[in-house]
């Protein structure tokens, strides 16, 4: 007896261990389009056996998913050898935007097929099946999609662009493709990951244009500019003073990290004038003239810092220290030849002393014409008339022709 017994438990222990695929797994595995099996998935997900047939699922909806990608880009390599044999006459059209839609479908399948590939199937092993074969023809259409977005841009289809970039880019650090050969994107994913920042600005979709920059301060020639637009971006949606007080704490943490980049620190400056934290204010610009002397940018906001407390000679020093490191900035120019002419009206300052504060008045605003002739950054006309009319009187031709060009 104890045999028989021992012979039925075997039974069914052996019918347990290659037991079929459950009824919902096969539902999924006989749809024959992606949109079939994609519904079938979403019935029957929770009611699948075990990690191991989710899947399986899944790379089912990859392999549907994958023969649109297929065709679509069989013609393409078809259309590009025609040119190449001189008979563009043959090219045959395909649908872009499919493409890039089945694309965003076939990253989204391999990657939720990996997740469950990756887990513990119905024995307790993690013993993944799909995840080599579906990161390498994933992997190899992804760059379609940065063309694809290209193309969106132009045609003015925001929502395209933000789709086939943001697929690119949010699937690029993905465990499922940490095996393939990153190099060549490096010449312009930075780029691609600017402009996406850009466009997801405007979508008003914050956090992922702050990822999007984030990828992009990665490429040395997006860095800045990245970085500029972020903090731009990052101040337009200021409303609360908590608003502004989370913003300071970014800024310091990128300030913490790069403690050298000019628009971090005018960033932190002018968040801190906002605020009215004037002594926030001194203490970072002292920390950082104590460090480097001449930065440009805490030699320019501490000149106008004095300013706002009328101590007209302190911001002449630092103001003319700012212009020694770099001349070529109409704002900094304009607010040194002011605080000149008003130091030179102050009834302390000795003749000789106004005359040659107002020749130097003179000499700033016209470096600030030459640089910003059509008053597009500061509005230099009057003030630069009254140092020409202190110093050439009211009848002289340069006093003239000064005043034409404040009325202009």
């Amino acid at each position: 007896m104890k045999k028989v017994m021992f012979m039925a438990m075997m039974l069914v222990a052996s019918a347990t261990a290659f037991a079929g695929d459950s009824d919902g797994l096969k539902a999924i595995l006989k749809a024959k389009t992606y949109a079939d099996a994609e519904q079938l998935l979403k019935q029957n997900l929770s009611g699948l056996a075990d990690n191991a047939e989710k899947a399986k699922a899944y790379n089912h909806l990859l392999d549907l998913v994958m023969k649109k990608v297929n065709d679509e880009t069989t013609i393409m390599t078809e259309n590009q050898l025609s040119v190449q044999m001189g008979q563009a006459d043959k090219q045959k059209p395909y649908d872009t935007l499919g493409l890039g839609d089945a694309i965003c479908q076939s990253i989204d399948a391999a990657i939720e097929c990996n997740k469950y590939d990756q887990l513990p199937n119905a024995k307790g092993k993690v013993a993944p099946k799909f995840a080599e074969k579906n990161a390498q023809r994933v992997w190899a259409n992804r760059v379609h999609l940065v063309n694809i977005g290209q193309e969106a841009a132009r045609n003015g289809n925001d929502a395209g662009v933000l789709k086939y970039w943001g697929a690119f880019l949010d699937s690029d650090d993905n465990p499922l493709f940490a095996a393939m050969d990153h190099t060549p994107e490096q010449g312009y994913i930075g780029q691609v990951a600017f402009f996406a920042g850009r466009y997801a600005y405007q979508a008003k979709e914050m956090d992922r244009a702050n990822k999007y920059f984030d990828i992009a301060m990665k490429d040395p020639e997006q860095k800045k500019e990245a970085l500029n637009f972020k903090l731009y971006a990052m101040r337009s949606m200021l409303k609360t003073k908590d608003d502004t007080l989370k913003y300071i704490n970014n800024l310091k943490e990128v300030y913490a990290q790069d403690p050298e980049n000019d628009a971090v620190i005018d960033g932190l400056y002018q968040a801190y004038e906002g605020l009215k934290m004037k002594d926030e204010q001194k203490s970072l610009l002292e920390g950082i003239l104590a460090k480097n002397p001449n930065n440009f940018i805490a030699l320019a906001d501490m000149g106008i810092m004095h300013i706002g407390q009328n101590d007209y000679p302190a911001a002449i020093s630092y103001l003319r220290k700012a212009i020694a490191v770099k001349g070529d900035n109409p704002s900094v120019l304009y607010y040194l030849g002011t605080s000149l002419c008003i130091v030179a009206q102050d009834e302390k300052t000795t003749e000789a002393d106004k005359k040659a504060m107002y020749k130097e008045a003179v000499e700033v605003y016209d470096k600030c014409k030459q640089l910003d002739p059509n008053k597009e950054q500061i509005n230099w006309g009057y003030n630069r008339y009254n140092a020409y009319y202190n110093v050439y009187g009211a009848e002289a031709p340069e006093t003239k022709a000064a005043e034409a060009d404040y009325k202009k």
